[in-house]
């Protein structure tokens, strides 16, 4: 039971798995007999479902979006960019057979920074659309911008990042985030974020360190091991029975860590990084919050590995419930809304879905 002398949250959520068991096993079932084309169809009614459960101070969600948006979507992204991709694709294959390396390197990487700049663009155009088409009190989000220009943002930025081994994610994470956010609107107030990656820097750090000590130690120990046994002899090249021990405990030690203490240090760290985002966020004098620690990441990961595995993969239906529930029951607001105030948002709602994100296979429900 809930204490009734806690102060009242601004997100409730109020779903039961119980209720939405019959819609995740009816997807489930259409998609494959259907040959995976009701996905759209399931993904918007899975979202209608989880909207509807969602209370935001005195009024729930509701998702408008249709299945038949988001399949157009799909296909307009298709022609439009994924098959002439696949095109370029055997073009280069044919390239690299008549033995012109050269140009085939070229050409795939010209390709690659294209898909990178249109990776860019699909996440905003996905947001957007999310956004238009979610309503509450009768008042929806949106953006005024296509996301062309966040394309390039997410492409110069991620570039940088690359070349530096990555070190600055975080400074292209929380960049990327803030420019995001900057550019929607819910109703006739924008949303503001100022998120800092410093904070969030020491726990990557962490994260980014702990393979190369990993691979340190690992050799270290497998010298260790394999010249303290030495070969069988001066002229044999047949490694001996501690050698071959050392490389499979080896082995062992980097698939334990790099599955299990690996992850739950990323844990940390994305942990830190949405209290930070979320947290720097505000929509008009409303400021976000996210309250989720660590231990609460970890206890959803555990508990959906679980899942997955129990049911032998059937309980992956279930997965966007519990990451929804997870995410509105540690989402919080502090502040005050005028609802009278609010207009309704001027910004030009997009035609279709989130093509562009399911044609790179980059989607985030």
């Amino acid at each position: 039971m809930s204490d009734p002398s806690a102060p009242a949250r601004a997100f409730r959520f109020t779903g039961r798995w119980q209720d939405y068991a019959p819609i995740a096993f009816t997807n489930l079932l259409l998609t494959i007999v259907t040959l995976g084309i009701y996905t759209f169809w399931g993904r918007a009614r899975t979202r209608r479902y989880l909207w509807s459960r969602t209370r935001f101070i005195d009024d729930r969600l509701e998702y408008t979006g249709t299945g038949l948006e988001l399949f157009l979507g799909y296909v307009i992204a298709f022609f439009v960019i994924v098959l002439p991709f696949g095109i370029v694709n055997l073009a280069i294959q044919g390239t690299l057979m008549r033995g012109h390396q050269g140009a085939a390197a070229v050409t795939g990487m010209i390709v690659y920074l294209a898909i990178l700049y249109l990776v860019g663009v699909a996440r905003f155009r996905a947001l957007r659309y999310r956004l238009s088409r979610t309503y509450w009190h009768g008042i929806r989000g949106g953006s005024s911008q296509a996301g062309l220009g966040y394309g390039w943002r997410y492409f110069w930025q991620t570039i940088v990042a690359t070349f530096t081994v990555y070190l600055l994610m975080p400074w292209s994470m929380v960049r990327l985030w803030n420019q995001r956010w900057n550019a929607m609107s819910f109703g006739s107030l924008p949303f503001r974020s100022h998120a800092r990656w410093q904070p969030v820097f020491g726990r990557f750090l962490l994260f980014y360190l702990l393979p190369v000590i990993l691979f340190g130690a690992v050799a270290l120990l497998v010298a260790a091991i394999g010249f303290s046994g030495g070969f069988d002899g001066p002229r044999r090249t047949v490694p001996s029975p501690g050698m071959v021990l050392a490389i499979a405990l080896g082995g062992l030690a980097f698939y334990i860590v790099f599955f299990g203490v690996l992850g739950l240090i990323a844990m940390t760290f994305y942990a830190a990084f949405f209290r930070e985002a979320v947290g720097a966020t505000s929509l008009g004098s409303l400021d976000f919050g996210f309250e989720a620690t660590t231990r609460d990441w970890i206890l959803l990961y555990l508990g959906n590995l679980a899942l997955v595995v129990v049911t032998f993969g059937i309980g992956a239906i279930f997965l966007q419930y519990r990451n929804w529930a997870f995410f509105i029951r540690h989402l919080n607001a502090y502040g005050e809304i005028a609802v009278d105030d609010l207009l309704q948002s001027r910004e030009r709602a997009p035609g279709q879905g989130e093509g562009l994100l399911d044609a790179f296979d980059v989607g985030a429900f």
